[in-house]
């Protein structure tokens, strides 16, 4: 799932009474005069400050994961930068504001109602009456209705990755005037405001060549404050520049160029001048606020990067040989050592440019949760995934996770929607918190006992009672790296003694995210000490049924920027321990991650993200709908990964998606989402930290949180200019 515009386009005390459908569901919150969405946990970090204070002119290089294949938003292999193309230079009808919810845009829409709902539901757009097309043609009627007929689902040569209330549409017509745009819905649609954000024109949506390939590589007519002057896939470049037929206020900025740098490079790219603005992972993040110097009133020793204390490499070459080595030994130690002292200039170097920008911190519209496997296994059985979430302490995981940035550790209290956004309610209680004497209990009746018989000692390399997978100790035909049992593999409990030196910041950002078609980060196995005392409360001996152990197989990805999701890993790990549940940890290759494992079933538990969505009527249903069978005999799940869904979820999604009455909707999607805990088959854990480094002066950009970026007020601080401090969280 993925941004487009403000949608997202392309996550019991009695163990006798175990159904979902015989949990007690808190009541509804929009009962109570309380709204329970509360507050975003974080505000936007972008320094902002008024157009009057922004300089004229200047080019903005900002860093993207990827040259987008497509600038197609609608298309399956749209990416976050397709998204933030489309944002700068495409009308969208609402924009989400700090608090994750949509507003109308008034560069675009004077307004926007529902004008009738019987016998069908006609919303009426009235545009701006100076919103034009670049190529100076009026914005219309003709350009919503090309969008609607591509992708209503109805002619399968537009090649649509979705159609979600497109397909709800009946026709769309010209209203009393030019500016005027009527929309008749053939069945009630709630978020109705989801549409037309991005809008694309008529040329492109017009016919399915058109659609499939004119908006791939370049887009000829635009209607935003920039324009789309250059796709460089040769030099990983998108570059925009104003819009010189741009109606609302002009852009402060000439040029934004989006430069595709891996994240792991971007602070020496930052260092070298090539980017003004970055997301960045945690390490990037302490190399700047390394840079900086210590804070007032603190004391530290100087940040020392490679080939720090290098002797003199003459005298050394005129020891060793004095001393019988080889002559050419001696020649290739002072090259390394030679080579270790470039790499320390560098680095010095480098930290010296870094002074010239800082970290701004906010809270990412997306969430991490661990999915637990339904389809079979232990996890097909309800009382053990109950069991399983029952055993976290998900304080303690959000906390490892965002403690060190000083953000504010809450675990996520809703599958569909974040703290602020409308649809927001805490509603875990429908499942209810750590608790081990429950938990175990919740085994007990599933059959585990604890120290029962065994058919034959699980020797390694057999497989475990979860989900199938590579044999532990082996290593996979796409080079997966070691399975283990997490608690006996000398290989964990040394990784384990390693992580707990290394400095707790690390732990910031995932530095990826997985979705169910884009890739943006990832994280490798965690680990966990053999031969070492239990922690405090773990009952001795592993649990087992029908002659085997209850142990499941905990895939995770193992490329760069992956710290984060190690150690949370570790502590799920320890905390499944206490009651008796073993994990077998399986590290996979990054690009086979979500394919070969996470959608194709390969795992009983893993970590993941999903973003949050304004609409999660909309959105949240593919995810959580109830698996069916497919006429080949497979199974659709669609977004579901974890394969747990009930008819009584997939009812109140299509409730709350047919129910005008926007309150009364909220409460739907709140009570879906309660039935969500209770059927445990995800579990959110924490909002993930978004770390940006900017460049002092650039402002009104950063960790834009849920906000949509407002482009033309983008740019560089006028001299002898001051502002106002932004929120942070330290």
């Amino acid at each position: 799932m993925s941004h487009d515009g403000v949608g997202l386009r392309a996550v019991m005390r009695s163990v006798a009474f175990l159904t979902a459908g015989a949990l007690a569901v808190p009541a509804l919150a929009g009962c109570s005069t309380k709204d329970p969405a509360g507050r975003p946990l974080a505000e936007p970090d972008v320094a902002s400050v008024a157009r009057a204070m922004v300089a004229d002119g200047g080019s903005l290089s900002w860093a993207v994961d990827s040259v987008p294949e497509t600038l197609n938003t609608f298309q399956a292999d749209a990416d976050g930068t397709t998204t933030r193309v489309a944002q700068a230079v495409l009308p969208s009808m609402y924009r989400l504001d700090a608090n994750g919810r949509p507003q109308v845009n008034p560069d675009y829409l004077e307004k926007a109602e529902v004008v009738e709902t019987e016998p069908k539901q006609v919303v009426l757009y009235k545009l701006n009456q100076q919103a034009v097309w670049s190529d100076g043609r009026e914005i219309g009627a003709a350009d919503f209705a090309a969008q609607w007929r591509a992708l209503s689902g109805k002619d399968t040569a537009y090649w649509t990755a979705r159609n979600a209330g497109y397909d709800r549409i009946e026709r769309i017509e010209r209203g009393k005037n030019d500016l005027e745009v009527k929309v008749t819905f053939g069945r009630p649609y709630a978020d109705w405001k989801s549409l037309f954000s991005p809008l694309y024109p008529k040329d492109v949506m017009g016919t399915p060549d058109s659609f499939n390939d004119g908006a791939r590589k370049k887009l000829k007519v635009s209607a935003g404050p920039y324009r789309v002057k250059e796709v460089d896939r040769k030099g990983d470049e998108v570059t925009l520049d104003r819009n010189p037929r741009w109606w609302g206020h002009p852009a402060k900025l000439d040029e934004i160029v989006l430069r595709a740098v891996p994240r792991e490079e971007r602070a020496a790219a930052l260092a070298a001048g090539k980017l003004d603005l970055a997301e960045i992972d945690p390490e990037s993040v302490k190399r700047i606020t390394g840079a900086a110097g210590p804070r007032r009133g603190t004391t530290s020793t100087p940040l020392m990067g490679p080939g720090s204390n290098l002797g003199a490499a003459d005298s050394l070459r005129s020891w060793a040989v004095a001393n019988g080595s080889d002559e050419e030994a001696a020649d290739d130690e002072i090259s390394a050592r030679e080579k270790q002292r470039t790499a320390a200039t560098t680095y010095a170097r480098q930290q010296q440019a870094l002074r010239g920008f800082e970290v701004r911190r906010s809270l990412e519209p997306a969430y991490t949760q661990l999915a637990l496997n339904g389809a079979d296994g232990p996890l097909a059985d309800e009382r053990v995934r109950r069991a399983v979430a029952r055993a976290l302490d998900r304080e303690a995981l959000a906390a490892v996770v965002l403690t060190p940035l000083g953000l504010p550790a809450e675990p996520v209290g809703s599958h569909l929607a974040l703290s602020g956004q409308a649809a927001y309610a805490d509603n875990s209680g429908a499942l209810g918190g750590q608790d081990t004497a429950e938990a175990q209990a919740l085994l007990t009746d599933a059959g585990w006992v604890r120290g029962g018989p065994l058919k034959e000692e699980r020797k390694k390399g057999e497989k475990a009672a979860g989900a199938e997978g590579e044999k532990a100790g082996e290593k996979s035909e796409d080079g997966d790296d070691d399975t283990y049992i997490v608690g006996e593999d000398d290989k964990a409990r040394r990784e384990a003694d390693r992580e707990k030196k290394k400095d707790p910041e690390h732990l910031a950002q995932d530095g990826k995210q997985y979705t169910n078609t884009l890739k943006q980060g990832g994280a490798p196995g965690a680990y966990a000490p053999r031969g070492t005392a239990a922690p405090a409360g773990t009952a001795a001996g592993a649990l087992a049924k029908d002659g085997k152990p209850l142990t499941l197989r905990f895939v995770l990805p193992s490329g760069p920027g992956s710290q984060t999701l190690v150690t949370v890993a570790d502590r799920i790990a320890g905390m499944l321990r206490k009651v008796g549940i073993r994990t077998e940890i399986s590290k996979v290759k990054d690009e086979s991650y979500f394919k070969d494992h996470i959608a194709s079933g390969q795992y009983d538990l893993a970590l993941y993200s999903w973003p949050a969505s304004a609409f999660p009527a909309t959105d949240g249903r593919p995810i959580y709908a109830k698996p069916v069978p497919a006429a080949d005999g497979s199974l659709n799940v669609e977004q579901n990964y974890t394969r747990v869904g009930t008819d009584q979820v997939d009812q109140l999604f299509d409730q709350a998606m047919t129910t005008l009455d926007e309150r009364e909707s909220r409460g739907l999607i709140r009570k879906a989402d309660s039935r969500i805990w209770a059927a445990a088959g995800s579990i959110p854990l924490y909002q993930r930290p978004q770390l940006t480094a900017a460049r002092k002066n650039v402002v009104n950009a950063g960790a834009f949180g849920f906000r949509t970026p407002v482009y033309e007020d983008m740019g560089f601080l006028k001299k002898g200019e001051r502002p106002v401090a932004s929120p942070t969280a330290e």
